[in-house]
């Protein structure tokens, strides 16, 4: 299937930069697969399109602030890093610590490319996305500081698309939460402006819990505690997994055909309690109602056994949806509006069809919808 049958005219304004003034504020796009019918809602009427017996399930991944700006040394020039996944160390791995030269006139307390001393601060090894990538060979020493927090960095390793592997040390306290205070909330590049110190509660959802994520699962952006309660009390069944969102989420598609993209990996993690709640809903016939499409990647990933029941797991999935994947338990989509030519446009054309989907989408700018993160949300039923 050719990637431009996935492709929609979208006017720039409609690509929210800001969320809505209330959380749960935004508005809903109802399609209905059997029929093809649009419903225009608000997204605090959702329970009225779920019934008694639905299984919501949600993704509680938090976000982290992962973006960090610093500086390179000992040139003193500007450089971003974009944390995407943390790696094994050498130690983790059996291997022997590396040791590099970074040249004259830096002298680290503690040796570039080694962990700190025991009790003095910790390390760790990220890919991450880097700027000035041609500046950033391996070797390059980095530090990123605010307030009294410091992290010290080295590029270990140069890889494609502008990756590279860093180690990143504290001397002193953890590297976790000198990245907590130091680092930027990553707003998805469509975003244009700065982050927010706002942004660290807005761009995460009421119920987010397991950090690991460099992007919000944002279908679940919308809800409220209130809402949350208002569905628990109408008989809605709640789950919650856990799969950390990583750059790939922004990976363009590259190719030409669908079937020659390949997607990211990302961890993910479905306890057993939760895949008995969803082995109960699909013995039963109730649907599931995944929340976002991270959620739908989670739950399309799981083991189900010849006789129905569905197996607990954790680890990684790269399971890539397109049209043509044949749903196992997912009955029902919450998710926002994705970009044009995206690999969650073609999860979600595989949920509900191309052709109805599209049509949607048509739908959702004629009807002024707003697009993408902060934007307003679409029920597939």
């Amino acid at each position: 299937m050719d990637v431009s049958a996935f492709d929609f005219d979208l006017p720039e304004e409609l690509i929210a930069q800001e969320p809505p003034a209330q959380r749960g504020g935004s508005r809903l796009l109802v399609l209905h697969r059997n029929s093809g019918r649009l419903d225009h809602a608000s997204f605090h009427e959702l329970p009225q399109f779920l019934t008694q017996g639905d299984l919501l399930v949600l993704n509680d991944t938090r976000v982290f602030p992962a973006r960090l700006l610093g500086h390179r040394m000992p040139s003193g020039g500007a450089v971003e890093c974009l944390l995407i996944r943390q790696l094994p160390t050498p130690h983790e791995k059996g291997e022997p610590t590396p040791h590099q030269s970074v040249g004259p006139g830096y002298s680290p307390a503690v040796g570039v490319g080694e962990a700190p001393t025991s009790g003095a601060g910790s390390s760790e090894i990220w890919e991450a996305l880097m700027h000035p990538g041609q500046k950033l060979k391996p070797g390059a020493a980095v530090v990123f500081e605010g307030g009294d927090a410091r992290i010290d960095g080295e590029v270990l390793e140069r890889r494609f698309f502008g990756r590279r592997t860093i180690r990143l040390w504290t001397q002193n306290g953890d590297l976790a939460d000198a990245i907590n205070r130091i680092g930027h909330i990553p707003l998805p590049p469509y975003i244009r402006r700065d982050d927010r110190p706002a942004d660290r509660e807005r761009y995460q959802t009421v119920y987010a819990n397991e950090r690991g994520s460099i992007a919000a699962p944002t279908a679940g952006l919308h809800f409220t505690e209130a809402l949350l309660q208002e569905l628990a009390d109408a008989g809605v069944e709640q789950a919650r997994v856990t799969l950390h969102v990583g750059y790939g989420t922004f990976k363009p598609v590259r190719v030409d055909r669908v079937e020659d993209h390949a997607v990211d990996a990302e961890t993910f993690s479905v306890s057993e309690a939760v895949a008995e709640q969803i082995s109960r809903a699909r013995k039963d016939g109730r649907r599931i109602i995944a929340v976002g499409t991270t959620t739908a990647r989670a739950l399309e990933s799981l083991t189900v056994t010849s006789d129905g029941r569905v197996l607990s797991q954790q680890g990684e999935t790269s399971l890539f949806i397109r049209p043509g994947h044949r749903f196992r338990s997912v009955g029902g989509l919450i998710t926002n509006f994705h970009l044009p030519k995206s690999s969650l446009l073609m999860l979600v054309s595989a949920f509900a069809g191309h052709e109805q989907v599209m049509a949607a989408y048509r739908a959702a700018v004629s009807g002024r919808y707003r697009f993408y993160s902060y934007g307003d949300a679409m029920l597939i039923l």
